[in-house]
């Protein structure tokens, strides 16, 4: 049985490619590319003769049985048009395929666009959120955003060109705050920016300029909420218990709204509880 690798392949410079994906590029029986024209183009110059078979969005259904089959006889190589396959890119069918089937799937590490990001940006790595490409429609994409607004951690998107301007608008209206953003466009290429500032600057920036290339939007999180006292979460847990939620669903909310621990949520939801209990039992005592 063969093995599928999943080969990372440069964004732009050649040179990035690495010296471990050139050797299982030249050994395996079969590669299966997002873009035959692009990954041709790779192959040529390294000198690299080995068969190709698209594997892109709108066949991956009907290439997976040849691609399977082709496993079956030996190694398979899984590349992208161009970074890291699976991050925005088709191939989790065939790989959860491949894996259902007994094949060994291996990664070849190598250039994600994610990864060439994010750390140039100065915005924090410790922590961070990559959410991929945003919806197209816009009342898809907003509702998206506003998903992700509460989102501490740092965010990473990957945009259009001819749809940077309409989301640099709709993360203004709907991530709160003048967050710190970097937008970054044709990375490891001849035109390589990284674009630092504020989400309004960079509008006005990029309403100045006609957004050219593939970008990667780098957004800082939303601020640490600031700590409720005491009060103000027990008024919110009684307000969420009266209202019908249950102890699990309320301190799951005022966890969320509060910024205090979900262990001293919980113990002051069921003070109240036991309180409610102890007023129902007098009532029925006075009665």
């Amino acid at each position: 049985m063969g093995t599928l690798y999943l080969v990372a392949t440069p964004l732009g410079n050649l040179e990035d490619i690495t010296l471990r994906a050139l050797r299982i590029l030249r050994e395996v029986s079969l590669i299966a590319t997002e873009d035959t024209r692009t990954t041709g183009q790779l192959l040529k110059h390294f000198d690299i003769r080995r068969p190709l078979v698209s594997y892109y969005e709108h066949n991956k259904v009907t290439r997976l049985e040849r691609i399977l089959a082709a496993l079956a006889e030996g190694d398979v190589a899984l590349v992208s048009e161009a970074g890291t396959p699976l991050l925005s890119d088709p191939g989790y069918e065939l790989v959860r395929a491949a894996i259902e089937q007994g094949f060994q799937v291996v990664s070849i590490p190598g250039p994600s666009a994610l990864m060439a990001a994010l750390p140039a940006t100065g915005l924090p790595t410790n922590r961070f959120l990559f959410l991929g490409f945003l919806p197209r429609k816009r009342g898809d994409r907003q509702r998206f955003l506003q998903e992700v607004a509460a989102e501490q951690a740092t965010l990473v998107f990957f945009e259009a060109p001819h749809r940077l301007r309409e989301t640099l608008a709709d993360m203004i209206n709907l991530l709160s705050g003048d967050r710190s953003v970097a937008v970054c466009r044709e990375l490891t290429k001849l035109h390589e920016e990284i674009w630092r500032g504020t989400l309004a600057e960079a509008q006005q920036e990029w309403m100045q300029r006609e957004p050219r290339g593939e970008f990667t939007l780098v957004v800082a999180g939303a601020p640490p909420q600031k700590e409720w006292n005491q009060a103000q979460v027990e008024a919110g847990l009684a307000q969420a218990l009266a209202g019908g939620a249950s102890v699990k669903d309320a301190v799951r909310q005022l966890t969320d709204q509060s910024g205090w621990g979900k262990r001293e949520v919980y113990s002051l939801a069921q003070k109240i509880k036991e309180a409610e209990a102890e007023e129902v039992a007098h009532g029925h005592l006075k009665k």
